[in-house]
């Protein structure tokens, strides 16, 4: 059963078309890795997913909701930059995630003694209890990028969006944090989509691998026509057969 469906999508800034007829169904609990050139149309769409922007045409809905007009608490995003918190510690930054769901909401006697409880369990499940009390300046790399993601799962959103999450840590780290992602989506079995420009990431990682380009392209002028998905790729069997893709362009190309 389809669980975010996104139908005839189409987003332009202007005059300049960046995507066109998206169209994708998504399982409750499946990660897809979202990969292709620069300047595709990647981020483009997980801004749409999140709701930050509005598309020009088409609409995607999430479990059956009404297509969302902005941000809302069942869509959470980690960057490639550490978006966390410098001048909190690393539990209050989980607990700052977990105010988003009472709109910033303070919490009080023992509200915040149960609250406080829940990080130190959060911190726990993501390896950083250890390092609660401290501030983000203090940790490496691959631990702000951990207190970033989990920042953004207490607040228990029902999808999750990564925008090139790894980008910017050293290849150890990095496969450090895929293990963590794994284990910490076995566990959760939350809906994740995630930008890469990692390709043996984005297999690794994903049960699915969209792949966006653009199937028309005109050499005098490059950005008259937006982006699609081109390949939806099975992560485990390597992907659906060429020739259906072929015709599938073909169609496209035609229509």
């Amino acid at each position: 059963m389809s669980f975010v469906t996104v139908e005839n999508l189409f987003q332009s800034y202007g005059r300049r078309p960046i995507i066109e007829r998206v169209n994708v169904t998504v399982a409750e609990g499946e990660f897809i890795s979202i990969v292709g050139a620069s300047g595709c149309g990647k981020s483009t769409f997980l801004r749409l997913l999140l709701a930050q922007e509005t598309p020009t045409r088409g609409e995607i809905r999430i479990n059956g909701a009404a297509p969302a007009r902005e941000p809302g608490l069942d869509r959470g995003i980690v960057f490639q930059r550490y978006s966390v918190f410098p001048h909190l510690t690393v539990r209050e930054n989980i607990l700052a995630g977990e105010s988003f769901r009472r709109g910033w909401g303070r919490f009080w006697g023992a509200e915040r003694r149960d609250a406080l409880a829940r990080a130190d369990e959060t911190l726990a499940r993501i390896g950083l209890d250890h390092v609660a009390d401290q501030y983000p300046a203090t940790l490496s790399g691959g631990m702000q990028q951990r207190l970033a993601i989990g920042q953004a799962l207490v607040a228990r959103p029902k999808v999750l969006l990564l925008d090139e999450p790894f980008g910017a840590l050293d290849p150890g780290t990095r496969v450090q944090m895929h293990d963590f992602l794994t284990e910490l989506r076995t566990q959760t079995q939350m809906t994740v989509f995630m930008v890469t420009h990692d390709l043996g990431e984005a297999f690794k990682l994903g049960d699915r691998v969209l792949v966006f380009d653009k199937v028309r392209w005109d050499p005098q002028d490059p950005n008259l026509h937006g982006a699609t998905i081109t390949y939806d790729f099975d992560a485990c069997t390597g992907g659906i057969p060429f020739q259906t893709l072929k015709e599938d362009i073909h169609v496209y190309h035609t229509a």
